[in-house]
């Protein structure tokens, strides 16, 4: 009984209740023009299944299992702690915590623990509207105010690179952002002269969903699956700019 009420209780979700629902009317749609008729079940098909955990953790495993969360016991010394921002949901009614993202949270909650760790270290909050909500969060979780600089104007990671780089060279510094961004934002600080030690968050560890769960769709699978496809696009742009101009990225 247990097992059933979950497989239906998830099958009756947002995402698989609408793949469910629309695949049905499909059976009663005129099949008179018979390549677009196949290509809308493909499509159904594919998003079905690409939002299963089976099909994601196929997809993320390899970025995932290249990584591991910092090991403070590994360096005794750190200077700057870097988080980059994940956005805001923008909110004066709230308190600045619940103005950010839940992947913003996840990445500054990674950088308190390191501060908390490193005493002496500078926590340095990044990110287009999220900077100010991550420094004011900081405080409020009990870092000192003259520990933490915010940089508020970047408006993507290489902004970040670039701007941050003046602080960071010759530095030790912890760079900490989600698993499957962590590739792209170190080349692009190395690209500014900025070695970084990586402090990767929000993994999704996929593979762990029980067996029940495998092959229903589910919307935080979907976002990551999204999440991994908008860094490939990333990462082939930035190719795409050096290809052009060396100097570019």
């Amino acid at each position: 009984m247990f097992l059933f009420k979950k497989v239906f209780g998830g099958l009756l979700m947002p995402l698989p209740l609408t793949l469910i629902v629309a695949a049905m009317c499909l059976l009663f749609v005129s099949k008179t023009n018979i390549k677009s008729y196949i290509i809308l079940w493909l499509t159904l098909i594919f998003l079905w299944f690409i939002s299963t955990p089976f099909f994601a953790s196929k997809l993320l495993s390899s970025t995932e299992s290249q990584l591991h969360t910092f090991d403070v016991s590994k360096y005794p010394k750190i200077d700057k702690i870097v988080v980059l921002g994940c956005g805001a949901h923008l909110n004066r009614q709230h308190i600045p915590n619940a103005q950010l993202t839940a992947c913003s949270s996840t990445r500054l909650t990674e950088g308190l623990r390191l501060a908390h760790h490193y005493k002496n270290a500078e926590l340095i909050v990044s990110g287009h509207n999220s900077a100010p909500l991550m420094k004011q969060t900081a405080i409020a979780m009990g870092i000192s105010s003259t520990r933490v600089r915010a940089n508020p104007t970047a408006m993507d990671t290489k902004d970040e690179a670039k701007l941050l780089a003046p602080y960071l060279v010759d530095r030790q510094v912890a760079l900490v952002t989600s698993a499957s961004h962590m590739a792209r934002a170190k080349d692009l600080f190395w690209a500014q002269g900025v070695d970084t030690i990586a402090a990767p968050t929000e993994f999704y560890n996929l593979h762990n969903e029980p067996s029940y769960k495998q092959f229903i769709p589910q919307i935080f699978v979907l976002e990551a699956v999204t999440a991994h496809y908008h860094e490939m696009l990333g990462t082939l742009w930035i190719k795409l700019r050096r290809t052009i101009d060396p100097e570019a990225l």
